[in-house]
């Protein structure tokens, strides 16, 4: 009796001792699901650790006969926690088309084999010392970074810390707005970079430099070839809410929408006008904080899908197979329907200053708007402006 006592007693030792080691992996498991962003994997672990510490118990203390039982429930519960976690891991596992995932650095002026293409005869420009700090859009990047690589002179010229960066949409307009840069190459501002540029007392100037199509586009097997403007808009606004409605299947419309302030979120405000745009999808994401906020969910590709971009962006940039370009009003979007305006939604591309001093701004643009300016824009890919 005494021996079973302390039997019993090691074996209640050694099971608190398993699933005390168990209990660190458990919880930085718990950590990374958190800080990735895979909530929906949270209940299962937590269940695999529960039925590993009742496997352990029911083997060390329990009876044959109830083990049989025990083991069903738990292979029951498992598979109920994956049940539940499959729809999300679905959603997980679309591909994603988001901006800024390209790897800009193949345009970097002066690298080796750059991708930025540069003038059939020297360029009658040439800025050596007191560079203009130029950044912009990412879809632009390819453009200005040719234009450096024309006029200024050869070094490294880092993305995020030079005379020719690369911050995006909405950090180039905050780099411009504080003085951080003297040009930028973007899209119009949006309201909201208005009026933080109106409450500092900056004004911004829009130099149009070239053109470019702001294009929709679905996964590659969803049937509808072409919308009109009235039914892009109509989807955008939530009253188009089934692909059959446009000619497609009997299939609800994800249409996914870009953060604000990015330079396709403000195209597609400037492109709804007055109608208001639906709520955009969002997804659970962890802040550093330890809190869950609410953040716009990136295009994923299900075959229900509808999202937005800039033409050379997808075509030249990404070049993603997965998805298809839509044609509008019966219009494909081309530098031939771009330069015609068939296509109908098609945005200017801007050089923005806001009453920089630097005293080769001025000088810099008009050389822009020039031949061999306007030749850099067409040989990237984009449609020169005159």
């Amino acid at each position: 009796m005494e021996k079973d006592i302390f039997r019993r007693a090691g074996d209640v030792v050694i099971f608190i001792v398993i699933m005390g080691l168990l209990l660190p992996f458990t919880l930085i498991g718990a950590l990374y699901v958190w800080i990735a962003g895979l909530l929906f994997l949270l209940p299962l672990l937590v269940v695999l650790y529960v039925s590993l510490g009742t496997v352990l118990f029911v083997r060390m203390f329990g009876k044959s006969k109830h083990e049989k039982v025990v083991y069903r429930v738990i292979i029951g519960v498992v598979c109920l926690s994956l049940i539940v976690a499959v729809p999300s891991i679905y959603n997980k596992t679309r591909p994603i088309v988001q901006d800024g995932q390209v790897d800009t650095s193949t345009y970097e002026p002066f690298g080796d084999h750059t991708k930025a293409v540069t003038l059939t005869e020297p360029s009658t420009m040439k800025i050596e010392e007191n560079l203009p700090i130029i950044d912009g859009a990412t879809a632009l990047y390819p453009v200005y970074a040719a234009f450096a690589q024309a006029v200024y002179p050869e070094k490294k010229y880092d993305q995020h810390d030079s005379e020719v960066m690369s911050n995006r949409t909405g950090a180039a307009y905050s780099n411009l707005i504080n003085g951080r840069a003297d040009i930028i190459f973007a899209l119009a501002p949006s309201d909201q970079q208005l009026a933080v540029a109106k409450r500092l007392g900056k004004e911004l100037k829009l130099t149009p430099i070239g053109k470019e199509a702001f294009v929709f586009f679905v996964n590659e097997k969803n049937p509808v070839q072409s919308l009109t403007e009235d039914e892009i808009k109509g989807i955008y606004a939530g009253d188009i809410t089934n692909w059959e409605a446009v000619g497609g299947k009997n299939k609800d419309i994800r249409a996914f929408q870009r953060p604000d302030d990015s330079g396709s979120q403000t195209a597609l405000q400037h492109f709804m006008g007055d109608v208001p745009i639906m709520d955009p999808p969002v997804e659970d994401i962890a802040s550093l904080m330890g809190t869950v906020i609410d953040q716009v969910s990136d295009y994923k590709n299900y075959n229900n899908a509808i999202g937005y971009t800039f033409r050379y962006y997808s075509t030249e940039m990404t070049k993603n197979n997965a998805i298809r370009l839509l044609s509008v009003n019966g219009a494909e979007p081309t530098k031939e329907t771009i330069r015609s305006r068939d296509y109908p939604i098609t945005n200017e591309l801007y050089a923005v200053t806001s009453g920089s001093d630097n005293p080769h701004v001025d000088a810099f643009i008009d050389w822009i708007l020039s031949e061999q300016g306007q030749e850099i824009i067409e040989k990237t890919g984009y449609v020169s402006i005159k």
